[in-house]
């Protein structure tokens, strides 16, 4: 098959297929500008260590993020996990329209084609859609760049506008994620290549999923309670110094796929429980669908639970730092000293507030156009249940209990382990053994050296030890934003349901 053949068939297609390219082309914009947003942080010089100057601060912002070296780690960190919903979104979308996808290509397969005939054709679609995404989100980056350049009446900057990423930062990013999205689709659409009649991937999908996600999540938590033993064992050992952060991501990731994948299994065993104590049928229809299609809430809820284990792990941290203020605080009445708090790390946790936010915005997104895409793709059997007589209302309802049986489940593991994994690094905060001199006078006399001894006494702060506490209003908060997007999702897809349930698509192709 000629290069021109190959392109004429990719830019082939109905309105959806234009709906999914442009789709996969935001999402991709969307992730270079976070990954790019993350590599120029990474690329703010550090001074070198002068007198006025020794914590080798970057003076020339006015954000502590930003100004301090030993943080700017955790904001490039922060604004990577931005992309994990960005990438699960075009995900969705390349899922937009997939069972006429797989219909063209299964036709093109028996009109003759090769699997890697079709696999090249199903990578240029989303890749050129991806790399047109790319490129516009790097020019985006870069104006936005020049416009955001304003620096205050003390010359500094709110953002880092005055860096660049490195080229090879940039290349890799506007070129890397074009790839990643298009090896990822012809991944996804492997069974429609090797088998025209899609008899692989209906085999596939009649077993129910098991339970060994839940060895996925545990091996997640353990890693986390163990990193920081095993950091105080390597402390001085730089050989071992990897040891810490492999257990870290190792762990993150382990911990994310396990909840992902595990959604399969609630899935499914919600279907279970529904078939066998629901009487009326919105729930039944819905139990039908989960059983026979579990692993769809897995791919549904992707970018919103892992958005939620981030914010659950986020929640535990601010609860650490909540709690070491306040134990501050009283240390500092303790001694007679000025007892007003350091708001720093908590104002951090606010921007991290803010991604989690963002991420789930994003999710929400994902989440809309996997539920319009499984309603769209079933709209034939729609128009003929309404034909023989169900009731649009009874739909209705089988979509929502489609959606919310599994993902209220799933919302809540999402949190519990985002919890456990945040409190695995800092359950506990301690503070004082120490001790400090006190001198209970005027600054005159406290100065003279003949008169401070008299007015001074020596202060032991004992070491106290506080378990930092499980912060549920917050946990509760990120779960009915979660449910909240939930069922903003299921009230636009019942919109495309009225329209998807007329008779004119039982003559659909």
């Amino acid at each position: 098959m000629r290069p021109t053949t190959l392109v004429r068939l990719a830019l082939a297609g109905t309105g959806t297929d234009t709906a999914r390219v442009v789709l996969t082309a935001l999402s991709a914009l969307l992730a270079t500008l976070a990954g790019l947003s993350a590599f120029t942080v990474l690329a703010i010089p550090t001074p070198a260590a002068t007198e006025e100057n020794p914590n080798r601060w970057s003076e020339q912002y006015h954000n502590a993020l930003l100004v301090e070296p030993g943080l700017r780690g955790g904001t490039a960190f922060a604004l990577l996990m931005l992309t994990i919903p960005v990438l699960a979104l075009a995900g969705q979308c390349a899922r937009l329209g997939a069972p006429a996808r797989d219909r063209r290509l299964a036709a093109l397969r028996l009109a003759g084609a090769t699997p890697g005939q079709v696999t090249r054709l199903v990578v240029l679609e989303t890749g050129v859609a991806a790399l047109l995404g790319s490129l516009i989100g790097l020019a985006v980056y870069l104006i936005g760049r020049d416009l955001l350049h304003r620096p205050d009446a003390r010359g500094q900057l709110a953002l880092p506008t005055d860096v660049l990423p490195s080229v090879g930062a940039v290349a890799g990013v506007v070129l890397g994620l074009p790839i990643v999205a298009a090896l990822a689709t012809a991944v996804l659409l492997r069974m429609v290549t090797t088998s025209p009649l899609g008899v692989s991937r209906k085999a596939a999908r009649e077993r129910g999923p098991g339970p060994w996600a839940g060895l996925l999540i545990g091996f997640g938590v353990v890693s986390f309670a163990v990193i920081h033993p095993v950091a105080h064992r390597v402390d001085d050992n730089e050989e071992w110094a990897w040891l810490a952060p492999l257990l870290f991501a190792a762990g993150a990731i382990a911990a994310m796929i396990g909840v992902v994948i595990g959604t399969g299994w609630i899935s499914y065993h919600c279907g279970l429980l529904l078939r066998r104590y629901a009487r009326r049928a919105p729930a039944l229809l819905a139990a039908g669908r989960l059983m026979a299609d579990p692993w769809a809430g897995s791919r549904t809820f992707a970018a919103l639970l892992a958005a939620l284990i981030f914010g659950g792990g986020a929640a535990a941290q601010r609860a650490y730092f909540a709690t070491k203020d306040q134990l501050d605080r009283e240390q500092s009445r303790l001694v007679g000293a000025d007892g007003g708090a350091n708001p720093f790390y908590l104002s951090t946790m606010d921007f991290v507030d803010g991604a989690v936010a963002v991420a789930v915005l994003i999710a929400t997104g994902g989440l809309i156009v996997a539920l319009v895409e499984g309603i769209v793709a079933r709209r034939r059997a729609y128009a003929a249940l309404v034909a023989t007589g169900v009731p649009r209302a009874t739909l209705s309802r089988s979509v929502a209990w489609q959606a919310l049986a599994p993902a209220v489940p799933a919302i809540l593991l999402a949190l519990t382990v985002g919890t456990l994994l945040g409190r695995g690094l800092v359950g506990e905060v301690s503070t004082g053994g120490w001790s400090t001199t006190i001198c209970e006078a005027a600054v005159a006399l406290c100065d003279d050296p003949a008169t401070r001894e008299q007015y001074t006494r020596i202060v032991h702060v004992p070491e106290v030890r506080r378990a930092v506490p499980v912060p549920l209003e917050h946990l509760a908060w990120l779960g009915v934003g979660a449910l909240a997007a939930v069922l903003v999702t299921v009230g636009v897809g019942l919109l495309f349901l009225r329209v998807s349930t007329a008779l004119d698509e039982l003559r659909t192709a």
